[in-house]
């Protein structure tokens, strides 16, 4: 996010009032951030964030985990955590709301939302055992990212068959 990025700004705010809340820098700062992101982020890298846009410590780690718990139990963002036990956080747009998906990147890391859709949930509930009541569901799938599968594939040395013939 640049500092002139006011579109941002500005959208964190609404979504603030939407949910009736005080409309605190902090909270105005890390919410733009996560909307701004095209991917879950850690704590590390929402803090790595806003000091890049603020170009000084923007705020200290204490202040920046309570507004992302804060934002994640007002339902602007949500929480998701990997194998790497590692939390990241998005902003929780509408088309993410209820059952989702994430796709972790084994080589960089990378981790995404995948779209939401009507039957993840319903396919993952009817996987419960009679009598059990699920309240959520939480899945990651692990892989490699377009980027990462193009690189690995790009350092392959070409396949040869028992067909081809040798010089």
């Amino acid at each position: 996010m640049t500092p002139m990025d006011q579109v941002l700004l500005d959208r964190s705010r609404a979504l603030l009032r939407r949910v009736g809340a005080r409309v605190t820098l902090a909270r105005v700062q890390v919410l733009a951030t996560l909307l701004d992101a095209e991917q879950a982020l850690t704590h590390t890298e929402v803090q790595r964030r806003l000091d890049d846009t603020a170009g000084v410590d923007a705020f200290d780690r204490v202040t920046l985990y309570r507004v992302l718990e804060w934002l994640t139990e007002q339902g602007l963002a949500h929480r998701v955590s990997s194998d790497d036990r590692v939390f990241r956080f998005s902003a929780q747009p509408q088309a993410h709301a209820g059952a989702h998906g994430h796709f972790k990147c084994l080589r960089c890391e990378r981790m995404i939302c995948l779209p939401a859709g009507d039957g993840l949930d319903g396919a993952v509930r009817s996987l419960l055992p009679p009598g059990y009541a699920g309240e959520r569901v939480e899945l990651t799938v692990l892989g490699h990212c377009a980027d990462c599968a193009a690189r690995a594939g790009a350092a392959r040395p070409p396949e040869t068959t028992s067909n081809s013939k040798r010089a």
